[in-house]
């Protein structure tokens, strides 16, 4: 069996670290820098000839120049005849644009599982896709881990013997947090919520008993946290006695971080798959857990040939 090795672009270096301290392995070497009118450069400077290759990039902000930086390193492993290569992306961006919503827009999740695979991806390793169904854009095997046993670990540690509630924050999410709350034998309600413009959001009604509960709030990503706040804010005027926040992808843009710090949440717990700025850091109800134990398990299976299944939990 060929020997494998994991590389990593600028997007989240510190993630693919702790997956390599867990695999005990090495960072693989790679040159990833920009020309002076900002294309895109990338030189391998290590033999990867025969091996499997994990790249570890997640499509976050700046997302054009990490996508790029991910497409050319897939093509320049293909091109250094590597055996198989495995595009490891924490957070998929383009996620939301999985379907028409309007006349004459794109499908800009398809277009990126299109681009992925034309460049040389022979397998995905992604995490809490925005929509499941962005596995079957691709032709490759797909595997969509969640956050959900670090999430769940959390909240067990934290809140098991409290009176708590599990809450979507749309409908949307309600399968998400059905499941969540099944695992921590919680209650579960739902925020009727009217979006008047995109990233802008009005929380309207609290569907289930939240009062006196300690209410989380569960979700894939947050993003400008209109929505969160909102729904914090809806939640906490039902008579709910703390109002918690857990997601797997801390887009945080915007004026996120400062809605965050001024709302009824007293914490928001996320995961490493996308890096907090600085702002974000610094915010004292921002609680950050890391998922590189999960990805590099999922890797090492992924090598092995071994199942992926009870990742998935």
């Amino acid at each position: 069996m060929s020997a494998f090795a994991v590389f990593t672009g600028n997007s989240n270096p510190e993630l693919a670290k702790k997956i390599c301290e867990y695999l005990e392995l090495p960072l693989g070497a790679a040159k990833v820098q920009t020309f002076s009118d900002g294309e895109v450069q990338i030189e391998i400077t290590e033999n990867v000839r025969s091996k499997n290759i994990f790249v570890v990039q997640s499509t976050c902000s700046p997302v054009n120049d990490n996508l790029v930086e991910l497409l050319l390193m897939i093509d320049a492993f293909k091109r250094s005849s590597a055996n198989r290569i495995t595009a490891v992306i924490p957070y998929f961006g383009y996620a939301r644009q999985d379907k028409k919503v309007a006349p004459r827009v794109p499908i800009s999740a398809k277009l990126v599982a299109d681009l992925l695979q034309v460049a040389g991806a022979d397998k995905v390793i992604t995490m809490d896709l925005h929509a499941g169904q962005i596995q079957g854009f691709f032709d490759v095997s797909v595997d969509n881990l969640f956050a959900a046993p670090v999430l769940l670990d959390y909240i067990n540690s934290n809140y098991k013997n409290n009176n708590v509630v599990i809450v979507s924050p749309d409908a949307g999410g309600v399968e998400r947090a059905r499941a969540f709350a099944k695992r921590i034998d919680a209650d579960l309600a739902i925020v009727d919520k009217r979006r008047s413009a995109p990233n802008e959001a009005k929380a309207m009604a609290v569907i289930g008993d939240v009062k006196g509960k300690i209410a989380i709030i569960l979700d894939d990503m947050v993003d400008t946290a209109g929505t969160l706040t909102e729904a914090a804010s809806a939640i906490k005027s039902e008579g709910a006695e703390e109002v918690h926040a857990c997601c797997a992808h801390p887009v945080l843009s915007g004026p996120a971080v400062d809605r965050i710090d001024k709302s009824e949440l007293k914490s928001l717990v996320v995961t490493d798959t996308i890096p907090l700025n600085s702002k974000a850091s610094a915010s004292k109800k921002i609680i950050t857990l890391s998922i590189a134990e999960l990805v590099g398990e999922a890797i090492i299976r992924s090598f092995r040939g071994d199942s992926v299944t009870s990742l998935f939990v």
